[in-house]
């Protein structure tokens, strides 16, 4: 087993996770509801390409993590862990920069006026349904996911292994599950971009 990479303090861990987290979902919850009216010059639609691509690395890296801590090769599931970390940190930051700068996108809207009318759901069929679905379960996932995942890498990091590896059996699945289908979200919405 490895050696604490930091020093045990949970009642400071406990207040950063929760405020951190906190922040976080404020943000993405208000931030979503702005769009900034600015010209780049390019589609800021690459944004959610970079989304969808980040999110699918850090489903590899997930189950690349999981394959090292299962050979017991711990130095290498924490540098994937860090990995994951890293890569989820650059998607919150393209996350926010996408909706800022897109706005909202509505499943089925082909027109690009923003409401999804009856001929709209009509056309769209059951899809629309399967995406909602998946979507809804994606965004429920993606708000409560954050805290397990930084509770489970502190204790991973303050080398409290069986809390560690406790807090992972429910944390990795959620993970992966949010960061696989992110890229599904992407590619099922990408089609009623304006």
């Amino acid at each position: 087993m490895l050696k604490p990479s930091i020093a045990k303090n949970d009642r400071l861990a406990n207040w950063l996770i929760g405020i951190f987290s906190l922040v976080v979902f404020i943000v993405v919850v208000v931030l979503g509801k702005f769009k900034l009216d600015v010209e780049l010059g390019f589609d800021v639609h690459i944004f959610a390409t970079i989304n969808a691509f980040v999110n699918a690395s850090i489903a590899v890296v997930l189950v690349a993590a999981l394959v090292a801590v299962k050979k017991k090769n711990y130095e290498l599931h924490k540098k994937f862990m860090i990995t994951a970390l890293v890569l989820s940190i650059l998607f919150l930051l393209s996350y926010i920069a996408h909706h800022l700068l897109a706005g909202e996108a509505k499943y089925g809207d082909s027109n690009h006026d923003g409401l999804v009318d009856e001929a709209e759901k009509l056309a769209a069929g059951a899809m629309r349904m399967v995406y909602l679905v998946i979507l809804i379960t994606h965004i429920i996932l993606a708000a409560i996911i954050l805290p397990f995942i930084l509770f489970t890498a502190y204790r991973g990091l303050t080398s409290e292994f069986p809390a560690h590896k406790k807090l992972a059996r429910i944390t990795w699945p959620l993970w992966f599950y949010v960061a696989v289908t992110g890229p599904v979200v992407y590619f099922m919405i990408s089609p009623y971009y304006n």
